[in-house]
């Protein structure tokens, strides 16, 4: 029987459009296939699991051969949206039906004159921007003024950010609590995010203490049926924020890719059951909403020289799933994530080499496989279908 399973997003590594993406206005977006137009890659290691081998990614490009070592195939996307909470809620087992409210035009003034109040500061801002250049073009402003920066994106979120030598972390930490409690009923927003900077060889660089403050999952996922049996679910990087703490029962923050791989290599030399659930957020904060197709190739080739330590890390007993969670085109236009489909690898000691799980209907095929698995079939969740009996040896 499988003891854990490790779960690592690669956060935004989309695998193609997926049939309805003209609606979402990202027709022909194609994260994976992009980048290796840019960029040359060497990721051996991705492509002996079969990333290259499935339906559809890269054009077939970087395809090695017949045999694989892992399991691998595509997964579309049934919920309606194509952010972070849609697209992790569905790999654990909910579907979200109505897609959460976004504010294309700003937040309407009667939120922010609220907002003034119950923070006690101005704010800036409060129309849609890329994060990088909104603090060039109101940073000064905002150390001038004390003012916070507000702003948001084509995803529901509200992000708020400030320099913390003029707005102290914890401060805007509270002032990002204040906003959750406003944004609810008819005002509702996905996630409220914080967003510090500083200034930092005269350029003002964002630090690695971004926290998000989600909404709750509406039902039990993965984590909640996992944890209720008594496991532990370990929440590496974003993702206790993703899910609102829900199921989660331990955790850990993480500064970068590099140190999301390091803290789930460390949470692999402990002995527990569950599940390990990791989210590198570099992919997407750093390249994808950037643009930046040949930083995203370097990435991903940084993960896969780390894959071989995952891999030495795990016991016979252990299985690892690597995915993603939506695309996030960096050849696209404007700096705002692409809906596709996602990537599903699994690998380890129990698992079949080589076998191509094709395109699955849903994300949340993973979540039911998870839970399939450490609960020997006892637990299922409420929707997606498990591909168990097609992978385990």
């Amino acid at each position: 029987m499988i003891r854990r399973i490790t779960i690592i997003v690669l956060d935004s590594l989309g695998l193609g459009a997926l049939p309805d993406a003209e609606k979402f206005g990202d027709k022909g977006a194609d994260t994976f296939g992009h980048i290796a137009d840019e960029y040359d890659l060497n990721i051996p290691n991705l492509l002996k699991l079969g990333l290259g081998n499935i339906d559809g990614a890269a054009g077939g490009r970087l395809k090695i051969g017949d045999k694989p070592l892992g399991a691998y195939g595509r997964f579309a996307e049934k919920s309606v949206g194509k952010d972070t909470i849609t697209g992790h809620w569905e790999i654990a087992g909910l579907y979200t039906d109505t897609p959460f409210k976004t504010y294309p035009d700003g937040f309407p003034q009667e939120v922010m004159d609220a907002f003034e109040k119950a923070i006690g500061r101005g704010w800036l801002g409060n129309f849609p921007a890329s994060g990088t250049e909104i603090i060039e073009q109101l940073g000064e402003e905002h150390e001038r003024t004390g003012k916070v920066i507000v702003y948001t994106s084509a995803d529901s979120v509200f992000q708020i950010a400030a320099n913390v030598d003029i707005v102290p972390l914890e401060e805007l930490y509270d002032i990002c609590e204040k906003a959750r409690e406003l944004l609810q009923g008819e005002y509702a927003c996905g996630r409220v995010i914080a967003r510090p900077y500083i200034i930092e060889d005269g350029k003002r660089t964002r630090t690695s203490d971004r926290k998000d403050y989600a909404v709750s999952p509406p039902e039990s996922t993965m984590l909640d049926i996992i944890s209720d049996e008594g496991k532990t679910v370990y929440a590496i990087g974003k993702i206790k924020d993703i899910f609102n703490g829900s199921g989660v029962t331990r955790d850990v923050h993480t500064e970068s890719n590099d140190d999301g791989v390091t803290k789930t290599i460390e949470a692999l030399g402990e002995d527990f059951e569950g599940l390990i659930f990791t989210n590198l957020v570099d992919f997407d904060s750093k390249f994808g909403h950037r643009r930046d197709a040949e930083g995203y190739g370097k990435a991903i080739e940084e993960f896969d020289n780390r894959l071989p330590e995952i891999m030495a890390a795990m016991k016979e007993d252990d299985v690892l799933i690597l995915c993603s969670d939506h695309g996030n085109d960096p050849i696209h236009t404007g700096w705002d994530h692409t809906r596709e489909y996602i990537l599903g690898i699994a690998a380890g000691a129990g698992i079949k080499e080589n076998i191509n799980l094709g395109t699955r209907e849903s994300f949340s095929d993973i979540g039911a496989t998870v839970v399939d698995m450490l609960t020997d079939g006892k637990k299922k969740t409420s929707i997606g279908k498990s591909f168990r009996d097609l992978i385990e040896k």
